[in-house]
């Protein structure tokens, strides 16, 4: 059986002529007919090339792997328990799960505050992000979590002042920053800014910091996605030709007169602008951080994806001599605005197997008394299940996990719900809630309360998207943890995880289910510590899964 979808998919909008009968090697027709007009990916190569190469259409979608990988966080179960309680005191009427506190704070001399344990890394240039860039930003800053500037959105910005090479102003990185800023609640949360090498070159950090008072910035080594530096397509000529002048790679030369002409007739539509692939070396990392430093940053993050082991090793051991913050590693498959569909389907090392190195490397450096900087996993995240497995299997070292799809998509919902509300259109599925935004988003009541009636209402449906959809997730987590009896972050534990299968187990390093407290088990057999006593893991106790307190 194969494990990938060759030949058709949704994201290139391509199918089979015999859909009941397809070659899984090739993704091919079992019968190729001559005449067929070339519905597959091979056809519509024959006439749109490397077109079909991105998922489509650009700009109003997301994107991610449809391969099955062999495993995943699916293989591993989550183990609650019927005695005792960490974080509270073990008393029915108080271990209940309105009571656990997902705050989460973190950093290397001075720590951030987040209410929630996960974060959006870098959302882009791409028109699916600033489309919805009020929704992401409001809700984010509301709900008191992360959210990331992604890559080139200075460059891309064709009102950005550019002189001698830096950039001096700008409109939409200035909007996006502040759109955050000025929702901001009691220091919750924390807008980054991004920087690839194009942005490193325009002094994109450096502008950030000076003039519009960013504290956290963040270097990128690459994501899940994909291998290759950020792409997104243009539409405009003149648009393409800015960019080519700013120094971006542009797909065809839109300065040549034949690759002009050929567009005015219409012979293709779009142009690709590509970013470059950075050139690790520790140097030039430590002398990044040192400047980052000297500029004003308070706090320095690392983005890294998908990479060979030897990369993710290079990752935690930079970050750690050199003092980050918070370092993000994304798995394959990632999602993501425009990233070569087959490359991001076939490339890299999946979440549960990247993730597993990642506590094995960091297990590594605690052990040599090194600095181990706090994680993120990202890599297909979406709801609390999955949020609760990958913050267990990285403990203590995984404090927030990240999401990009999932967040995008509820705040396009939220967004389209607004306007079907003004249009008048609601569909009956939504309309069964009511015809306001008061009826239908369950936190409005809450956020209206907490805002004021006028703040409120100037509130885009995209934000309010956001923060119910944060909100559902917070109370999902709360109620796992509580049957964990996990009641703060700091007491999650790889030993809240069984594998399924002996294979996620050897992968992962989280005991098969079969083997699980088998020695608490032997105990209760024994005559030990059947009084009552709660079978939890004691963190002070040697060889215990519990987690050491936080630094």
């Amino acid at each position: 059986m194969s494990l990938s979808r060759v030949n058709t998919s949704a994201a290139t909008l391509t199918k089979n002529r015999t859909e009941g009968s397809i070659v899984h090697t090739s993704g091919m027709c079992v019968t190729c007919v001559d005449g067929c007009i070339g519905m597959c990916e091979i056809g519509k190569s024959a006439f749109r090339g490397h077109e079909v190469i991105y998922p489509q259409p650009f700009g109003v979608i997301t994107t991610a792997a449809e391969k099955d990988y062999p495993l995943d966080y699916s293989h591993l179960n989550i183990m609650g328990t019927a005695a005792g309680a960490f974080g509270v005191a073990a008393d029915s009427d108080k271990a209940i799960f309105p009571a656990v506190n997902l705050e989460v704070r973190f950093g290397h001399d001075k720590k951030l505050k987040f209410r929630y344990p996960w974060i959006i890394p870098g959302i882009g240039s791409t028109d699916i992000a600033k489309n919805n860039w009020e929704g992401l930003a409001i809700g984010s800053a509301l709900a008191g979590t992360g959210l990331t500037i992604g890559e080139n959105v200075a460059g891309m910005d064709v009102e950005s002042i550019i002189r001698d090479g830096r950039v001096i102003d700008t409109v939409d990185l200035k909007r996006r920053v502040n759109l955050f800023k000025d929702h901001q609640l009691d220091g919750y949360g924390a807008i980054i800014v991004q920087s690839n090498i194009e942005d490193t070159r325009l002094g994109v950090h450096q502008y950030a910091i000076e003039k519009l008072g960013v504290e956290c910035v963040e270097m990128k080594w690459g994501q899940g996605a994909k291998d290759i530096g950020g792409e997104v397509k243009i539409r405009n000529l003149k648009k393409a030709q800015m960019l080519y002048e700013r120094g971006y790679i542009v797909m065809p030369n839109p300065t040549d007169p034949n690759v002009i002409r050929a567009f005015e007739h219409g012979a293709f539509k779009e142009f690709e602008r590509h970013s470059r692939v950075g050139m690790v070396t520790e140097d030039a990392f430590a002398q990044a951080v040192e400047n980052l430093r000297k500029t004003g940053a308070q706090y320095i993050f690392l983005k890294t994806g998908a990479y060979r082991p030897v990369d993710l090793a290079r990752a935690i051991v930079f970050s750690s001599r050199y003092g980050i913050d918070l370092l993000t590693v994304d798995g394959a498959g990632g999602g993501t605005g425009m990233s070569p569909w087959r490359m991001m389907n076939e490339w890299g090392v999946p979440p549960l197997e990247l993730h597993s190195l990642l506590h094995q490397y960091a297990t590594r450096l605690q052990a040599a008394g090194q600095y181990v900087p706090t994680l993120a996993v990202a890599g297909g995240f979406t709801f609390e299940d999955q949020i609760f497995k990958g913050l267990a299997m990285g403990a203590p070292f995984v404090k927030l996990v990240g999401m990009a799809r999932a967040p995008i998509a509820a705040a396009m919902v939220g967004k389209t719900i607004g306007q079907a509300i003004r249009d008048q259109q609601l569909p009956v599925y939504v309309e069964r809630f009511g015809d306001t935004i008061d009826q239908i988003f369950v936190t409005a009541s809450d956020l209206r309360k907490e805002l004021g009636d006028a703040d409120f209402d100037r509130l885009p449906p995209g934000a309010i998207g956001l923060y119910t959809y944060y909100e559902r997730l917070a109370q999902g987590l709360r109620q796992l943890m509580a049957g964990s009896r996990r009641f703060a972050l700091e007491y999650m534990s790889r030993d809240d995880l069984a594998a399924l299968t002996p294979e996620a187990a050897k992968v992962s390093g989280i005991p098969y289910i079969m083997d699980v407290d088998k020695e608490a088990v032997d105990q209760i057999f024994g005559g030990n510590g059947h009084r009552g006593k709660s079978q939890l893991g004691d963190p002070k106790s040697a060889g215990s899964a519990m987690p050491v307190r936080p630094n």
